[in-house]
């Protein structure tokens, strides 16, 4: 069994020294937890990818707390990209910029980009200062599966191959930070996530094309492999089947679930209802998203119907995890 430790300098130490052992602590964060190694070390890469089960051509996002190590890890860095750093970081917002070869290859899956962030729990940026050194930390789940928003998601889904699990509570935003990146000097939303595009287009002065399956007014073009994180068409799977609710396709089935939004009166016919926000209230629905899933998926359903959620800000991140679980082929 992996040990759940508090918060606490004491624990922080341990952790520091087991992560520059080469061994792997999952850390809370404000998007989800995340299973973190050392980034500079190979080793501790393969070791992130053996224990999740992910595939290698699937980039990792590396986390930092001081701004220095950006000029340490990227050959540059745009105005546009400080701009939005000064705006969101610390916060849920990854950037891929040119890495420099201080980066090993598998973190980046050979890319010539690295996915970097800033996280802004307090937890941490804590074990980031205590350990020194930059932290690959994709959730702490098995590949493909739900996310983990509380230190027992990731207890219940490991039970070796972590020295710890750093408890910081539920985590507040509840899905993965938004991925942006840039082609030709023009951004590029290659994930939806914990920071709404429309903020990044304020901050930006201008629209953003995507590649990321975001629905809405914004551009869409084809995916042809992973430039980022999170962007395989079928991901965030719980074990029990997941289809979009279909409002035409009434469902008289005791043994199904549903996954609710808003102050709408759900439909009858499901054993068991989990609203993300009865107010309607989007960013509420974040943070419950993957916390309700892991509810619903513990109760030996025959299914979940999940509703979609309005198609703005936070809720496209929403959605997008949605699609992604409900996807058919959920193998990946």
């Amino acid at each position: 069994m992996v040990p759940i430790l508090p918060p606490s300098p004491e624990n922080n130490r341990r952790a520091a020294e087991a992560l520059r052992r080469g061994e792997l602590v999952a850390l809370p964060t404000e998007t989800v937890y995340g299973l973190a190694g050392d980034a500079l070390n190979p080793a501790a890469l393969s070791r992130i990818f053996e224990v999740k089960q992910r595939p290698f051509f699937d980039p990792l996002i590396v986390h930092i707390a001081d701004r220095a190590w950006v000029g340490k890890l990227c050959v540059r860095v745009s105005d546009q990209a400080q701009a939005l750093m000064d705006h969101f970081w610390p916060g849920p917002l990854t950037l891929a910029l040119p890495k420099t070869d201080r980066v090993p290859d598998l973190a980046t899956s050979g890319l010539s980009t690295v996915a970097l962030r800033m996280p802004s729990h307090p937890v941490a940026l804590a074990l980031l200062r205590e350990t020194g050194i930059p932290l690959a930390a994709p959730s702490a789940n098995p590949f493909g599966g739900l996310s983990p928003t509380a230190a027992e998601h990731v207890a219940a889904a490991f039970t070796e191959g972590i020295d710890c699990i750093l408890d910081g509570g539920p985590c507040a935003v509840g899905v993965e930070s938004t991925v942006l990146g840039w082609e030709n000097d023009e951004p590029i939303l290659l994930r939806a996530g914990g920071i709404p595009v429309e903020d990044i287009e304020t901050v930006l002065k201008k629209k953003i094309a995507s590649t990321a399956t975001v629905g809405g007014a914004h551009e869409e073009r084809p995916l042809p492999s992973p430039t980022a994180p999170g962007q395989l068409p079928s991901h965030y799977a719980p074990r029990t089947p997941l289809i979009l609710w279909d409002p035409e396709s009434p469902v008289m089935l005791s043994r199904a679930g549903l996954l609710w939004f808003g102050d709408q009166k759900p439909p009858e016919g499901f054993g068991v209802v989990e609203n993300l926000s009865p107010g309607s209230d989007l960013r509420e629905a974040a943070a419950h998203l993957f916390a309700a899933l892991h509810r619903l998926d513990a109760l030996g359903l025959d299914r979940i119907d999940a509703r979609l959620v309005p198609e703005i800000g936070l809720g496209r991140a929403i959605n997008d995890r949605l699609r992604r679980a409900a996807h058919l082929d959920t193998s990946a």
